[in-house]
């Protein structure tokens, strides 16, 4: 079992807080455990509590006036739920849902909001954090708009597989489909061609990638454009 210290430190973002803010949180930091399809927050929703993910996986969606959605983010471990608090807009017209279930801890609003303003060296790593999200944001519009299904689900299992260290990822195909705005239709189709190229094998919502190298030539430049994009704003800087 982890100590909470430890367990603190497997989110980026608590890990490179400075000492003196970590402790003023570390007595209002709740740990909570996360279920597959939670709801996080929903359009228009201001959150109560910013959420820092450790072992799950939160996906944020664009909502349309008829229901439909369409991933845009993606934020486990390397970040946090509830950005608009800081940005000063309050709430967002996206959903939080739970993709991936996991351990996650939640901080009252109010306890970041007076960290954020009486804190430049937090300011300046959210704010940096702000800025990869919105960098992962426009890529997936990018994304969706010029590049193949087959390109986009190869992009979007490399990002599943970043934010949970294994090779194994429990997704349904619905779950995928709701996460790329496609039909499911096209997520068998693809996922099919994946299996038979060996670079995963899928079995009843189970999604094993077998060649991690193969998938990362098949996908297209936005997984990488992302992930370099976090690691020049965000450098790991453990707290000792």
């Amino acid at each position: 079992m982890l100590a909470i210290s430890d367990l603190h430190l497997m989110n980026g973002l608590l890990a490179a807080l400075p000492e003196a803010d970590y402790l003023r949180w570390q007595d209002r930091l709740e740990d909570i455990e996360l279920t597959a399809g939670q709801v996080l927050y929903q359009p228009g929703e201001r959150p109560a509590h910013v959420v820092f993910p450790f072992t799950c996986i939160v996906s944020v969606r664009q909502v349309l006036h008829n229901g439909s959605s369409t991933e845009i983010a993606q934020v486990g471990r390397e970040g946090l739920i509830g950005m608009a608090l800081f940005m000063g807009g309050a709430s967002t017209p996206s959903r939080a849902v739970v993709l991936s279930p996991g351990l996650a801890c939640r901080l009252p609003a109010t306890v970041m909001l007076e960290t954020f303003e009486r804190s430049r060296d937090v300011m300046h790593l959210l704010l940096r954090y702000a800025q990869a999200a919105i960098a992962q944001m426009a890529q997936t519009a990018v994304c969706i708009r010029h590049h193949t299904l087959d390109q986009q689900l190869c992009r979007w299992l490399l990002q599943n597989l970043d934010r949970l260290d294994r090779m194994a990822l429990t997704l349904t195909q619905e779950q995928i489909a709701g996460a790329l705005g496609v039909r499911r239709e096209g997520i068998t189709a693809t996922a099919l061609d994946l299996q038979a190229a060996g670079l995963i094998r899928y079995r009843r919502g189970q999604i094993t990638v077998l060649d991690r190298a193969a998938l990362e030539r098949r996908s297209c430049e936005c997984y990488d454009v992302v992930r370099r994009e976090y690691a020049r704003l965000l450098p790991a800087r453990p707290r000792r």
